[in-house]
């Protein structure tokens, strides 16, 4: 609401100044002259001068005068100039339509499951009714921290820790709606309410840090036995197709040994047992075949 008496009007002000060199050109001329009608000319512009600011009022674009007239509501003015009757109307508030913010707290509410909790949050509200917001609450602004805190301090104590710091956008809008309710009467419109942090004691910020670490731990280790599960199952299904299939089995590992020679430097050592059980000629060619296409030597393989 801003100052009636710092609010400015410079046209007033320029008016009172014209009218008041006039004052002082007819004052001279009354000094000079001695012409007595220039006395009441210059009682009349002296009065001007002192009506013309009481009389000549300027609201901004964003601002509304709430004028009475003999202590009774007489009109609501603005933006721009108006004029008013001296002495019979006053302008008893200049109230701002921006939209408008106030920071509220609530320190150490309890939850509904007993946790001592610090939240800090801002409304953002205006004026859509004049008139109420002038004459229905002497001071709005106070009014509207007050009751904030108050909803805040309510929603706190009907919520669990958890919902609070998991779905601040509901409780954003239980706590709008509730503020919005209780202020209805009073002209102001709440626009939203925004949860800007919500602090908890440090002692269970470590708890819950631990039982997060704990949870993610166990989720780890269940997906490392599920992969488990589904590598073994593999294998079994690998090995029942190779127990069906000989060759296949064969050309696994006639496939294994041929991925190893690639490495450069390679030196394989293959049981006797096993050469024979895979077939040496085409093992022995595979693995003479390798190092050549690799640009050395090839190495022999070992005697039986």
């Amino acid at each position: 609401m801003r100052s009636l008496m710092t609010g400015g009007n410079p046209v007033a002000s320029v008016l009172t100044f014209l009218v008041l060199v006039l004052a002082a050109l007819s004052a001279v001329g009354v000094r000079a002259n001695g012409n007595d009608g220039l006395y009441v000319v210059t009682a009349i512009l002296l009065v001007v001068a002192v009506l013309v600011p009481r009389a000549i009022k300027m609201a901004n674009q964003w601002e509304r005068a709430v004028v009475l007239r003999v202590g009774k509501l007489q009109s609501i003015r603005g933006p721009g100039l108006f004029v008013i009757i001296p002495f019979m109307d006053a302008v008893a508030a200049m109230l701002d339509q921006r939209i408008q913010t106030t920071e509220f707290n609530a320190e150490s509410a309890l939850s509904k499951d007993t946790v001592p909790v610090n939240i800090d949050a801002v409304i953002f509200w205006q004026v859509h009714d004049v008139q109420k917001a002038a004459l229905e609450i002497t001071d709005f602004r106070s009014a509207i921290a007050r009751v904030a805190q108050t909803s805040l301090r309510e929603m706190v104590g009907s919520s669990f820790l958890a919902t609070l710091l998991s779905d601040r956008k509901q409780a954003d809008e239980v706590l709008r709606a509730e503020i919005a309710r209780k202020i209805s009467n009073w002209g102001i419109t709440v626009h939203s309410v925004e949860i800007r942090d919500v602090g908890i004691p440090m002692a269970l910020q470590d708890a819950m840090s631990r039982q997060a670490q704990a949870e993610r731990e166990r989720q780890a280790r269940v997906l490392l036995g599920q992969a488990e599960v589904e590598v073994a199952q593999k294998f079994l299904d690998a090995a029942e197709t190779y127990s069906k299939n000989p060759a296949a089995l064969q050309l696994r590992a006639m496939n294994i040994i041929y991925e190893t020679t690639k490495e450069r430097g390679a030196t394989i050592l293959i049981p006797t047992a096993m050469v024979d059980a895979m077939n040496p000629g085409g093992i022995l060619g595979l693995v003479a075949a390798a190092p050549a296409a690799a640009g050395r030597t090839p190495t022999a393989a070992p005697k039986p």
